[in-house]
């Protein structure tokens, strides 16, 4: 590639419908959110855009992910007495910097044994990573003959055509002093004199939207601080959504004609519903969505008339979830609408919107995951899965036919494109797995057929086996399971295995490709993912069927998928760990407490393990809406006592743990640090009781089941956040974990040999 301006890397470009958001290095695909709730009578406020300039306040905010959790903004306990009040405070704020400290102080004191091991793993890393980010495509913004794409911080023009690799330096973030933040989404005006670019700092929740102007010279027209979402409308007027306190529910209006102004022209006053901006394919209309977890209401900005006021297509209903898109001046409304709970695509005229209109065109099938919907001119594109596996169903709005698209048997996961032109004639798109980078596919609406496009190639591992069983359940539902292993392993019950879990707000695992996940079959691991339900594996129902007074089940579900690995013959407990980020904590802490003696060790990043004190604190600014997911302890005693019976940290009791390695960060404001502290607290106070106890019972000279010690560790990270880390950050923490993870399972081999070597 020649480029004008030095930029070497990959970044990710974002793009999404309605709610979906895609997102870099930990949370890496594209999901919708729809979740049970109640909901109240509409409450929003539409501004008129012809009236007086509102004034554009600053709020310091920043991205959302798709499933959004809790800040760590923390309270003193309320006491009638102000001066009791301040004197609690204080007082908590010392126990939580002491512990801080604590914490901090231990884990230098450990790191030292796993340094060695970190670092063989790093250079490990870096070379698989260095190897397949040359072999990667970066997603590209196709305009006519002109194509965008992002590397590196920098953003890039090029011809369609151009077989030579000739590219326009368009912005980089270092050169405009944008150094420490990553791109997350990039726009592009419909006549290409300006681009709209969203930045995001690697350590804070707070986005950045940049305007540039593309003239031969491109300048910075104008900066947005708080930023979500945005759209343009014209050429020179763009819509945005806000953010404060990790919501989002004000509209803004920006215009960059001779006379520049900012406008207000919504506001949504439910605390449990977020609003966000989506352009439709054919950039008819902009559509303001504003969604709870369970139901939605969107309103239409006419792009031929910017300035006219939103107009609504439904009153948002209980329970009922729509988005939409346009072709021919008619709305295809992709919505949960109907008998069965399940997505479905209807229509209906832009004149007469009205639920009482929707004309239903496809439903799902049964236990179906919709991935993301693409339109075009005359068809319409669904990206599925069922039971794993990976399928399109491709809708002709001329023969009316449906086309189903087998993919290789290999993916796992979908990497979408984005699709300005929605007159094209192809679909682009890429398949990845946790072990296979991601490859380039094309679907041809012309030849009826999916093209794999040939890129330059670096061999991908060939030796990978993909496994798919299904575990029964203790209320007998069938859980999907998929398993990777090398084909050479032999003697599986003796190797190392990996489960992964998450299993909350309808979320997918997250399958795209991870270079250690490559690196640790070609060391004769096993890697297990577990899709339980709470996640979205198998639709909505399957998330409906684990959320609030069904959590239970979802942790019934991984218990019987390890049962059924380990009956399999795939290890065996005392080489299995356990991995679980954010919410999949819950998952994995409550199976620590009911069932520890079925894996060896376990990781958590950033762990969700205590529900219910922050369910109880309504002051944090997701409580409300996440009550719909975990239900409201405040208001519901048995809802109380449910969260209180599986709750990773109000069931820690003296018993033999496995070990632990928890990586916190100290500006996570999803989940609260405070938590995460009094959680390790607690599980390591047990572990040493139990030790304690069984030692005084048995003494021996070899490590028994029951007189050892787990290691019950947190590293808490000054840098990084809940929702991304740099490579850099994120390389060293992943290497901590499988240095962890090798140690733990060294010893268990070393004590065999041992325990051998005594006989």
């Amino acid at each position: 590639m020649n480029v004008r301006m030095s930029c070497v890397g990959l970044r990710n470009l974002l793009q999404g419908l309605s709610f979906s958001v895609k997102y870099y290095s930990k949370h890496n695909h594209l999901q919708t959110i729809c979740l049970y709730s109640k909901t109240q009578q509409k409450k929003c406020h539409i501004l008129d855009c012809s009236g007086s300039t509102c004034t554009h306040k600053t709020l310091p905010t920043g991205s959302i992910l798709p499933w959004r959790l809790f800040s760590c903004k923390q309270e003193g306990t309320k006491i009638p007495s102000k001066r009791k009040q301040n004197t609690s405070i204080i007082t908590s704020e010392l126990l939580y910097k002491n512990l801080l400290k604590s914490e901090q102080e231990n884990w230098n004191d450990i790191s030292a044994r796993y340094k060695a091991m970190t670092e063989r793993i790093k250079e490990k890393l870096e070379e698989l990573h260095n190897k397949y980010t040359f072999n990667s495509v970066s997603p590209r913004i196709r305009f006519g003959e002109n194509v965008y794409f992002e590397e590196n911080g920098c953003i890039f023009l090029s011809k369609a055509d151009d077989d030579e690799g000739n590219v326009d330096v368009l912005f980089s973030t270092k050169d405009l002093g944008f150094s420490d933040a990553f791109i997350q989404r990039i726009r592009i005006s419909p006549d290409q004199r300006y681009m709209a670019i969203s930045l995001k700092s690697e350590n804070s929740e707070e986005a950045t939207c940049v305007i540039m102007k593309l003239d031969h010279s491109p300048v910075i027209e104008k900066v947005i601080p708080s930023v979500f979402s945005f759209e343009w409308a014209t050429n020179d007027v763009l819509y945005y959504t806000s953010q404060k306190n990790l919501k989002c529910q004000n509209v803004f209006m920006t215009t960059f004609t001779d006379q520049k102004h900012t406008k207000l022209v919504y506001t949504e006053q439910d605390a449990r519903f977020f609003v966000d901006i989506y352009c439709t394919k054919d950039r008819r209309f902009l559509t303001i969505n504003s969604n709870s977890k369970t139901t939605s209401e969107v309103w239409l900005i006419d792009c031929r008339h910017p300035f006219k006021l939103p107009a609504l297509v439904q009153a948002r209903t209980k329970g009922v979830i729509y988005h939409i898109e346009h072709r021919n001046d008619e709305l295809y409304i992709l919505t949960t609408y109907g008998e069965l709970a399940e997505y479905k695509l209807m229509k209906a005229p832009v004149a007469s919107s009205g639920m009482e209109n929707w004309q239903l065109v496809y439903a799902l099938e049964k236990k179906t995951k919709l991935v993301d919907l693409e339109m075009f001119s005359d068809h319409c594109v669904m990206f599925l899965k069922n039971a794993g596996h990976l399928y399109l169903n491709v809708i002709s709005f001329v023969s009316h036919l449906v086309q189903s698209i087998e993919l290789p048997t290999w993916a796992c996961e979908f990497e979408l494109e984005s699709h300005p032109e929605h007159t094209t004639s192809t679909c682009y798109f890429q398949l990845t797995s946790p072990v296979h980078p991601p490859k380039c596919f094309a679907y041809s609406f012309k030849e009826n057929n999916l093209i794999e496009q040939a890129v330059q190639e670096v061999p991908i591992i060939t030796n990978c086996h993909t496994t798919r069983l299904l575990a029964k359940s203790k209320d007998e539902t069938l859980v999907p399971i998929t398993v990777f292993h090398s084909m050479n392993s032999k003697e599986l019950h003796r190797k190392p295995l990996l489960v992964h879990v998450y299993g909350a707000y309808g979320i997918d695992l997250n399958m795209s490709f991870k270079e250690e996940k490559l690196m640790l079959i070609e060391e004769g691991w096993i890697l297990a993912y577990c899709h339980v339900r709470g996640g979205g594996e198998l639709g909505l129902s399957w998330h409906k069927d684990g959320c609030q007074y069904n959590k239970l089940k979802g942790l019934h579900d991984l218990k019987a998928c390890i049962m059924l690995l380990h009956q399999l013959g795939f290890s065996q407990p005392k080489y299995t760990a356990l991995a679980a980020a954010s919410a999949g904590g819950v998952l994995a802490g409550a199976l620590c407490n009911t069932d520890p003696e079925l894996i060896r060790a376990m990781v958590l990043q950033a762990p969700f393990v205590d529900v219910l004190n922050t369910m109880m604190k309504t002051h944090l600014p997701l409580t409300i809406e996440e009550q719909e997911e975990w239900g409201n302890p405040l208001a519901d005693e048995k809802c109380m006592k449910y969260i209180k019976s599986y709750c990773p940290y109000q069931n820690i009791k003296p018993q033999c743990y496995p070990s632990v390695f928890i990586t916190a960060y100290e500006n996570d404001q999803r989940i609260p640090l405070t938590g995460v502290l009094r959680y390790v607290q607690k599980l390591r106070k047990a572990a040493l009781d139990h030790a304690s106890r069984i030692r005084k019972k048995v003494i021996t000279s070899f490590i028994v089941p029951g007189n050892w010690i787990p290691s019950i560790i947190l590293d808490i990270q000054a840098n990084g956040s809940h929702c991304d880390s740099s490579w850099e950050d994120s390389l060293n923490e992943v290497a901590r974990h499988l240095a962890f993870l090798n140690k733990e399972l060294e010893e268990v081999c070393h004590l065999q040999h041992h325990m051998k070597s005594g006989k």
